[in-house]
């Protein structure tokens, strides 16, 4: 078993974090997979997307007792059908991030370092939200990972369509550190908004970020 983390919040949300150390077959054998979804998988040509799914699926195994039924909902959002928890997924190649609450709703991110995050800057920022950058490389990378971190886990907590993250989802100005908290606001297209608190964890290279409520 590979359970690199759980993680129990204040606010009664639990983050489980899987690291990705079996090969495809030893995976394989941990999970119970529906036949839809074994065709799916028989369909990606990436053994690391594969492995990353079946990964997804140990998770579940190892934070259930009973044996429970993943599906997503039109815009993408993940449900199980046998339980009433909500639920919020991330992965990378390394690592599988979920994190679960009775019945609050829910969004989680995670991303490797090791990717250039430069695009994130032109694409997904505001223009405040660039000038609060900071200068040093090393420092921006971060930053920006957990900019884009925090706005994937507003857009998964959120569960709508067409959503525009550079005008609709304004990250404050922080100073990134190994673990912290962000203060965000999600502007709906009808101009309410709404303000999010998130927290931030950085670790063997990675960056997680996840919201509850």
């Amino acid at each position: 078993m590979a359970l690199y983390l759980t993680k129990e919040l204040d606010n009664e949300a639990t983050i489980y974090v899987w690291e990705i150390t079996e090969s495809e077959e030893e995976l394989m054998n941990m999970c119970s997979i529906p036949k839809d979804e074994l065709e799916e998988l028989s369909m990606i040509s990436s053994e690391a997307r594969r492995k990353e799914k079946l990964a997804v699926r140990a998770l579940l195994g190892e934070i259930f007792d009973e044996k429970v039924y993943l599906g997503h909902h039109d815009n993408g959002r993940p449900f199980l059908h046998n339980s009433a928890q909500e639920i919020s997924i991330s992965h990378t190649n390394r690592f599988v991030a979920i994190i679960t609450h009775r019945d609050e709703y829910l969004g989680i991110d995670i991303e490797s370092l090791n990717r250039n995050f430069a695009a994130v800057e032109k694409k997904v920022l505001s223009e405040d939200e660039i000038d609060d950058l900071s200068e040093k490389d090393e420092n921006r990378n971060r930053q920006l990972a957990i900019i884009w971190c925090a706005k994937e886990a507003i857009y998964k907590r959120m569960s709508l369509m067409g959503v525009d993250f550079a005008e609709q989802i304004e990250i404050d100005k922080f100073t990134p550190h190994d673990e912290g908290t962000l203060d965000a606001v999600f502007t709906h297209k009808d101009g309410m908004e709404m303000e999010f608190e998130l927290e931030y964890m950085v670790f063997e290279g990675h960056v997680m970020v996840w919201l509850v409520g």
